[in-house]
């Protein structure tokens, strides 16, 4: 049996439009959590996003203060390696590690690239998708307009200015169900037995077949039906079509990782610069590791998504440690390789 650390953790991510009752579900979530340890990634930002603390108020022992972590720089999809990547490298860093991650997603977000992300290779080996659940507003998608308010919606998309995609509201809903294990119709309670027939009709239009829709009112539904559903959704990218598909046969090691061994360095912060200029050149995506500068008694961290590199020293030597240099380099599948290590592999003042 594989221990409690080479499990992957599961991980349940929801999807739906701002007001469709994802905070109220993940509430319940939380009130039936019976002692596992729940971390909540809150992805609605800004004065109309969700507020943070009606997930901190819930009056459970699991809503503390550090289990809830807040991405309010613009839609998730859209900040990937920003984002996303380094807060779940934090949540797996953490002792005791969460029994399950849940993940709530802005109403703009394509869940999709969401769910690729986790094919990133730090995230892999630790972590699964568990399930992606829709939640849609019963009433509005009886009334054609897939979110109770458009109004806010729209004010939404306004209010984030890293959005990199522009798509309709109904484009966006069938993304959201496209990409669905299971969908909860919430807000049942204000929709007519006779108005099923048109909201279900409307919803099955875009599910992959064997999705279930199941009915709520104030989003309460048990937690048995909303965890354990073991969809491994990051294998089965193909099943969940999107209009953002290029038309490509996508593969599921998208990604890739290496090391180079770095030399002893003397000048810290010419190699982050040196660092910064290589990832913008070879589309790098992440870097991290430790180099030996010389004459210090302390090991140099560096930290780097995107071209914004971090460094510090983290950390005296240990005796009889090997003062052995080494970068974790990460991006897509195409990187250059060598050019990477030719680049890296050098004392920066020679690379310069």
């Amino acid at each position: 049996m594989l221990s409690r650390h080479q499990q992957k953790i599961p991980t349940t991510v929801f999807t739906g439009f701002l007001g469709a009752g994802k905070t109220s579900l993940i509430q319940n979530i939380l009130r039936q959590a019976d002692g596992r340890r729940i971390a909540l990634i809150v992805n609605e930002f800004g004065d109309i996003g969700v507020d943070r603390e009606l997930l901190l108020g819930c009056g459970d022992a699991n809503c503390t203060e550090e289990d809830i972590v807040e991405l309010a720089n613009g839609c998730i999809c859209c900040t990937v390696a920003d984002d996303f990547v380094p807060t779940m490298q934090s949540l797996l860093a953490r002792n005791p590690l969460p029994d399950h991650i849940v993940i709530e997603t802005s109403g703009l977000a394509l869940p999709k690239p969401l769910i690729k992300a986790f094919n990133w290779p730090e995230i892999k080996s630790r972590v699964t998708v568990d399930g992606v659940v829709a939640v849609v507003d019963a009433a509005a998608v009886r009334d054609g307009l897939f979110a109770s308010d458009p109004a806010k919606v729209d004010q939404q998309r306004q209010a984030d200015d890293q959005l990199d995609h522009e798509s309709p509201l109904e484009e966006l809903f069938e993304e959201q169900l496209g990409a669905a294990d299971l969908v909860i119709a919430n807000k049942a309670d204000l929709v007519d037995e006779g108005d099923w027939d048109i909201i279900e009709t409307r919803i099955q239009k875009e599910l992959r077949q064997g999705v279930g829709v199941v009915r709520a009112s104030h989003a309460a539904v048990p937690l048995d039906i909303l965890i354990g559903q073991g969809a491994a959704a990051e294998d089965d990218l193909e099943s969940r079509k999107s209009h953002h598909d290029d038309g490509e046969d996508h593969e599921h090691d998208d990604f890739t990782s290496f090391h180079v061994d770095i030399p002893a360095q003397d000048d810290p912060t010419a190699f982050a610069a040196h660092v910064k200029r290589v990832v913008a050149d070879q589309r790098v995506l992440r870097v991290k590791g430790f180099v030996e500068v010389m004459g210090k008694p302390m090991r140099l961290a560096i930290q780097g998504v995107g071209d914004r590199i971090q460094h510090y020293y983290d950390r005296p030597w240990k005796v009889g440690e090997p003062k052995v240099g080494k970068l974790v380099v990460i991006g897509e599948h195409d990187l250059n390789q060598a050019a990477i290590v030719d680049a890296l592999g050098k004392p920066a003042s020679v690379a310069a």
